[in-house]
């Protein structure tokens, strides 16, 4: 490789390095943020069916009143998103989000019947043919699993918060 070649893949590395720091996480945020907040408004404008589900929820969740739990998901799935749009407290908003899509995944998307892995696996899809579907869940919760470690970036709240402080 010639000097200029090199010169110009440092540069244009060096460049995506900068840009990174600054954007690599806002696409992920807006996915979040939209996937729940959708979510959040479903419940909002639409019935509270978690009665038919509530018996799956997980401890301490299955004990609460059927309407706490509404409320809990839903205010968790409009606050929670605007937070993460924001990059403000993004830690603790990816924290609180994870914890609502295990509850989800363990009512809703896990399958409710599996002997062996290869039926397990049948569930990892988008779409419900009787095996569960927690591609999607899981997806959410490595997205977010990846804000929780790293944060929000620069392009954020939280960055400025710090550089205030």
């Amino acid at each position: 490789m010639n000097d200029s070649v090199k010169s110009l893949t440092k540069t244009l590395s060096a460049s995506l390095n900068t840009a990174g720091l600054w954007l690599a996480d806002v696409p992920l945020r807006l996915f979040l943020a939209w996937e729940f907040f959708e979510a959040g408004l479903k419940k909002w404008h639409g019935e509270n069916w978690f009665g038919q589900i509530q018996s799956n929820f997980p401890l301490p969740f299955n004990l609460l009143p059927v309407n706490l739990n509404w409320q809990l998901s839903m205010w968790v799935e409009l606050i929670a998103p605007v937070l993460l749009l924001l990059g403000l407290g993004t830690r603790l908003a990816s924290l609180v989000l994870m914890l609502l899509t295990l509850v989800a995944t363990a009512a809703v998307h896990w399958p409710a019947e599996w002997s062996t892995l290869s039926e397990l696996a049948m569930g990892y899809s988008i779409s419900d043919k009787g095996y569960g579907n927690y591609k999607l869940p899981l997806i959410y919760m490595l997205g977010l699993f990846l804000l929780l470690l790293k944060g929000a970036g620069q392009l954020s709240l939280d960055a400025l918060l710090r550089k205030r402080s």
